[in-house]
């Protein structure tokens, strides 16, 4: 038998993952995530699917962060009428993060149509709405860990722990019970204060689709121990300031995660008692989802203990936050999103980033072409909302919070998979990551191991090497360069670059002949 695989997303970029599985008469999408990151890469989220909704059959959704999950309200709303399978947990948490996901579509959509109409461009419409994320939710349906279950006709698949956040797991597909394939979805270090390790299926596969976010790093262990201790150091100091100490967090998992530390370390009195604030919508659902499953986690009591801990305050309403954003002194502020791309991080690091009091506390991943990855990078100025901010805050990066293995981890997974008896297909990683992941993986051939761009299209047949297709009608543009840092960054840099060569001129003659030699380039 052969099965068509397309890679719709995640290919050579770390965010939307979609694969679409064809044979015979049958389409089945495993996740169908929104892509996050540089605007021409945010851009593909209002394109067409390169497939039709109204034909796919089945969705097999691996967890509920929106890089997986986002697309679906759209893929609901132009036709799809198949059910979404996912763990019982999975599904909770996207009855908060989907609706969630809407509303900001539709935020950003009213204050990017006021900036048009003033500029007298055309206005646009939101990917979905709330609505549109509510309506969806009635097509999700719970799976079990380690239960087959037959999503349609000729395909068993079962789901396994992938230790990464609540409910997240790596799906094994068995098509026509000929050729097994495993999708990792995103896999979860070994040491984890929440998650057990990664597991899945042992006796091989025909063709295996692996995570690669950190394909090129060996990360120390970072253990709960040396994790409070850092972020000790990082509260203390900040206390020292005298100025708020802002963690860029992702509102599922991740804040809970960093609550839970926070509330412990007060407890112990290893940091000043402070009140820590929740200022996420989104995060206080996901909280109460948390805390009904605390006991499913490794963190267990303390991880409930912590969520309903009087240090806690969840701040809800927006003129709040905006209060908060304008309080001085020491705080402790945790905000979406977690690469400071969007959500309320934002208007507080336009209103605190200048301060040299104020301290910023990166705890996850950072993409590409994200302002948590310039800050990160030691970006002098940055721009947020249209404003040029001087970077004066303490930027600091805290190890031991991330939901994703590194490399010998990922390798270590791969093996007890094998053998892997056709291809391994690296995504959801920056193309530098998965090009020192592919040449470290030991018993597959280079030949094996692929590497797909955007909408690219393969065979599979059992225990075969994947044939690479020709492209296909409804392929997007430039898949090659999609989730580099594109124009909108360079645009960034160079106003930026303009505006300090300005400041740094000498004297009033100087920035006179610099900005003549600006007019005349333009010209």
């Amino acid at each position: 038998m052969a099965v068509t695989l397309t890679f719709c997303g995640a290919a050579r970029t770390v965010t939307g993952l979609c694969l679409l599985f064809e044979w015979g008469r049958q389409k089945v999408l495993v996740d169908c995530g929104m892509f996050q990151g540089p605007k021409t890469l945010k851009a593909l989220n209002h394109e067409p699917f390169p497939f039709d909704p109204r034909e796919v059959d089945a969705v097999l959704l691996t967890h509920a962060h929106i890089d997986h999950s986002g697309l679906l309200p759209r893929l609901v709303k132009q036709g799809f009428t198949g059910q979404i399978h996912a763990t019982a947990a999975t599904i909770e948490l996207c009855s908060c993060m989907l609706p969630d996901s809407g509303h900001i579509q539709e935020s950003e959509v009213r204050m990017l149509n006021r900036r048009n109409r003033h500029r007298g461009q055309d206005e646009v419409e939101p990917i979905y709405t709330a609505a549109d994320a509510e309506d969806a939710l009635a097509a999700f349906t719970p799976v079990s860990y380690g239960q087959w279950v037959t999503p349609v006709a000729g395909l068993r698949a079962r789901w396994w722990n992938a230790g990464h956040m609540l409910g997240s797991a790596s799906i094994e597909l068995e098509f026509e019970r000929e050729m097994r394939v495993l999708v990792s979805g995103d896999i979860g270090p070994d040491i984890s204060a929440m998650q057990p390790d990664p597991d899945g299926p042992s006796g091989g596969v025909d063709h295996l689709i692996c995570e690669s976010t950190y394909g090129d790093e060996d990360r120390p262990p970072v253990d709960e121990a040396a994790r409070r201790a850092a972020i000790t150091e990082i509260v203390r100091d900040a206390a020292r300031r005298g100025g708020p100490l802002l963690i860029p967090t992702f509102a599922v998992e991740r804040a809970q995660e960093v609550v839970m530390d926070l509330v412990a370390l007060m407890q112990s009195g290893a940091i000043p008692e402070a009140t820590i604030y929740l200022d996420s919508p989104l995060a206080t659902r996901a909280t109460k989802v948390f805390a009904r499953h605390a006991l499913d986690t490794e963190a267990g009591h303390a991880l409930r203990a912590a969520l309903t801990s009087r240090r806690l305050e969840h701040v809800v309403d927006g003129e709040a936050s905006r209060r908060l954003a304008r309080q001085e002194g020491f705080q402790i502020i945790l905000a979406g999103s977690g690469m400071c791309e969007a959500g309320r991080i934002r208007h507080h690091l336009k209103a605190r980033l200048w301060d040299p009091r104020a301290t910023v506390a990166l705890v996850g991943f950072q993409a590409e072409g994200t302002l948590g990855r310039l800050l990160q990078d030691g970006a002098r100025r940055v721009r947020i909302q249209g404003e040029t901010i001087q970077v004066a805050a303490r930027i600091a990066m805290v190890e031991g919070y991330s939901g994703h293995a590194d490399q010998p981890e990922l390798l270590r997974w791969i093996a007890a998979r094998g053998p892997v008896k056709g291809g391994l297909f690296l995504v959801h990683g920056e193309p530098e990551a998965m090009e020192v992941m592919a040449g470290v993986i030991p018993g597959i051939s280079p030949a094996r191991i692929l590497r797909p761009v955007l909408d690219e299209g393969f065979r599979l047949a059992p225990h075969a090497i994947p044939e690479r297709l020709p492209a296909r009608p409804g392929r997007r543009a430039h898949p090659e360069s999609v989730g580099r840092p594109d124009w909108h960054n360079a645009r960034a840099a160079l106003l930026l670059g303009i505006e300090e060569a300005i400041e740094k001129a000498g004297d009033e003659a100087s920035r006179a002949a610099l900005i003549d030699k600006l007019r005349g380039a333009l010209r």
